[in-house]
């Protein structure tokens, strides 16, 4: 299949400026890299949740950055913004809706590619036409591996993995390094995964339009496992470990007693959704 886009989404909430700056240098390279070798551009939508409502896009203080991703005859950045704060899964939705090419990639902003990252998920995408969903091999700001994808939860190993102290998660070490999939998730590509993190989410369009996107209910938390067991439905969940990328994000708990609160009512909704597993 010949095809002259891939379009990607990223939903900002005031992000730190020099990190996000990172980010857009190594999206630049990425896309640079996947253009040189397929064709492909790469169309960039800007989400930012945490404008203030009614404002507008030309006067955003993250337009100059903006401007200067395309200064080197990458498509524009369509940045949407005075919407409000709508949810991490919502705000996507409205890059989503725009976006037409064969592949969409839903982004965090607190990542960092590796150069040939779109490209090999490109290629993986269009060899292997039955995966609908593709996520990366991740690594932390340390170097160390990140296990993003995740086996079905119960309630047990939500809050373990989320609240315990280090001192319990080393009793139930061997139960969550299985949740996260450590078993498998090494160096191999892994096909009928179940869930993968909102991080990173290369969707083939066709089966991203047919899931309707993200379900606007999750305003943060869980809409990522959501929508990865609904995409299970439609064809295959892939780990392509040539697909590389750094992640810096933290943790529900780290985060205050709002982000507690939201996390038990995505984990409430997930639950009612796709069926309770207490232990």
């Amino acid at each position: 299949m010949t095809a002259t886009f891939l379009d990607l989404s990223v939903v900002l909430y005031h992000p730190d400026p020099d990190l996000l700056a990172r980010s857009l240098a190594t999206i630049a390279a990425a896309a640079d890299r996947l253009a040189e070798g397929t064709g492909v551009q790469t169309r960039l939508w800007i989400v930012d949740n945490g404008a203030p409502k009614g404002s507008e896009p030309a006067a955003n203080p993250f337009r100059p950055l903006l401007d200067r991703y395309a200064e080197a005859g990458r498509p524009p950045v369509t940045l949407i913004a005075g919407h409000g704060n709508v949810g991490y899964g919502a705000g996507h939705n409205l890059a989503i809706r725009q976006g037409d090419a064969p592949y969409h990639l839903i982004l965090n902003y607190d990542i960092l590619l590796e150069p040939d990252a779109l490209l090999a998920g490109w290629r993986y995408m269009e060899a292997h036409p039955r995966t609908v969903l593709l996520t990366p091999k991740v690594f932390g700001p340390s170097g160390e591996q990140e296990f993003l994808c995740k086996r079905r939860p119960t309630v047990l190993d939500l809050g373990l993995r989320a609240f315990a102290p280090a001192s319990v998660k080393r009793m139930f070490a061997k139960r969550l390094n299985r949740y996260e999939m450590r078993d498998v998730t090494g160096d191999s590509v892994v096909t009928g995964l179940e869930q993968v993190s909102g991080a990173f989410m290369l969707f083939r369009r066709d089966a991203l339009t047919r899931l309707g996107g993200f379900d606007d209910g999750y305003f943060l938390y869980f809409e990522d496992f959501d929508l990865s067991r609904r995409a299970m439905a439609l064809g295959e969940i892939a780990y392509v470990p040539d697909v590389r990328m750094v992640h810096f994000g933290g943790k529900a708990a780290r985060k205050g007693r709002a982000h507690i609160r939201m996390f038990a009512r995505s984990a409430l909704r997930f639950f009612n959704t796709h069926g309770w597993r207490l232990v």
